[in-house]
């Protein structure tokens, strides 16, 4: 059973209480003296304990998409990373459609209804970083009328570590998109969801790594290269967006920044405004001032010309560490022409799922009007 199933939660919470039940029944025969009831009062103790912590840890893995597996969660992930393939891409392309998943909406077994998802695999053919990603596809996607149609398309991002099942389950994304495009609050979108750890388990930060992984330019330049020959998106300027949370929201508004070509409009939910060096990044510049100086979003609008591309940022007066970083970050791109900036600031909310949630759907709308071909 994996590590985010259901029936994995709801043993470890049976397992608790059966524990809590065994405590209460067993103490009184285990209050004697000796070696012997003491140490069952230590095993028994110790075993509610580690039960109780385990099915907290579950809920919250659950809840907010730390870990996608057991590999993951202790260090042994090695099915995804960088990869060298001096002869391309590979048999199989730059991506491969590995999966299709319903949608959790109405009429989920009916693509033309309700959309599609799919899971893939790149091979970015400039960087050979290799990544897994969710493509949701809409239900206009799939219906004849639009079958010559392109569509926009939006990178979704999480933070780190994160899980790109997370957008889906407990984030919602595709459930989001599909109700706003139902509803005429936004036009239909492809979305494509991934984490922005492409180099497991180390945080790049969506950073060219000296000698390392080469990760600004996979989002910059591989990812919409490869899923624009796959999929039916938008070739021009305008045609793409980015939004992410945390980590995933820093690196939507640097690709916007750095890319504005690429990426009409960033949406960071949550984020920081520089790449932090500590232990799960390492030296991400190898002593490279230039590049550490261009992953300050701050530095660069101030000494580099500002970018034509839109940026949404948020945060809230109170739970958020970034507030006051958001206020600064915002008076300095409003003197910054042509880039335009928006905000949502709550009055509370924490780094968490239920504040992203609660900024999601008004990010989708606003990336839906600002994307299309210019």
């Amino acid at each position: 059973m994996g590590l985010t199933s259901n029936k994995v939660l709801a043993l470890a919470v049976l397992s608790a209480v059966l524990l809590f039940v065994g405590t209460v029944l067993w103490w009184p025969r285990l209050a004697r003296r000796g070696w012997r009831p003491v140490s069952g009062r230590v095993a028994i103790l110790v075993a509610t304990q580690v039960a109780v912590f385990t099915s907290f840890g579950l809920a919250a893995n659950q809840t907010f998409g730390f870990y996608s597996s057991w590999a993951d969660l202790f260090g042994q992930e090695n099915g995804q990373g960088v990869v060298v393939d001096h002869g391309g891409a590979g048999p199989g392309g730059p991506l491969q459609v590995l999966d299709t998943l319903q949608v959790d909406v109405p009429g989920s077994g009916r693509p033309r209804i309700a959309g599609q998802i799919q899971k893939i695999g790149i091979v970015g053919r400039t960087t050979q970083i290799a990544s897994p990603a969710y493509v949701y596809l809409p239900p206009e996607y799939f219906q004849p009328q639009y079958r010559t149609r392109t569509f926009p398309a939006v990178v979704v991002l999480t933070g780190y570590p994160g899980t790109a099942e997370a957008l889906i389950e407990g984030l919602q994304y595709p459930q989001t998109a599909h109700r706003l495009a139902k509803t005429g609050e936004a036009q239909p979108m492809i979305l494509i969801m991934m984490r922005p750890t492409v180099a497991p388990p180390r945080d790049t930060e969506c950073v060219n790594v000296p000698g390392g992984p080469q990760t600004e330019s996979f989002f910059a330049k591989d990812l919409p290269e490869a899923v624009g020959h796959h999929y039916r998106v938008g070739r021009k300027p305008g045609s793409w967006g980015v939004v992410g949370d945390s980590t995933g929201g820093y690196c939507a508004l640097k690709l916007a920044v750095h890319h504005p070509n690429v990426y009409a409009a960033g949406a960071g939910l949550s984020p920081s405004y520089k790449a932090p060096l500590d232990p799960t990044t390492g030296d991400l510049f190898q002593g490279n001032k230039r590049l550490r100086n261009e992953a300050d979003l701050m530095w660069y609008l101030k000494h580099r010309p500002a970018p034509d591309t839109s940026l949404l940022v948020s945060s809230s007066r109170h739970g958020e560490a970034n507030y006051q970083a958001t206020l600064d970050f915002i008076d300095l791109v409003k003197s910054k022409r042509p880039t335009r900036i928006a905000s949502i600031i709550l009055d509370s909310g924490g780094h968490n799922f239920n504040t992203w949630r609660r900024e999601i759907p008004a990010a989708l709308q606003w990336l839906s009007g600002r994307l299309g071909d210019r």
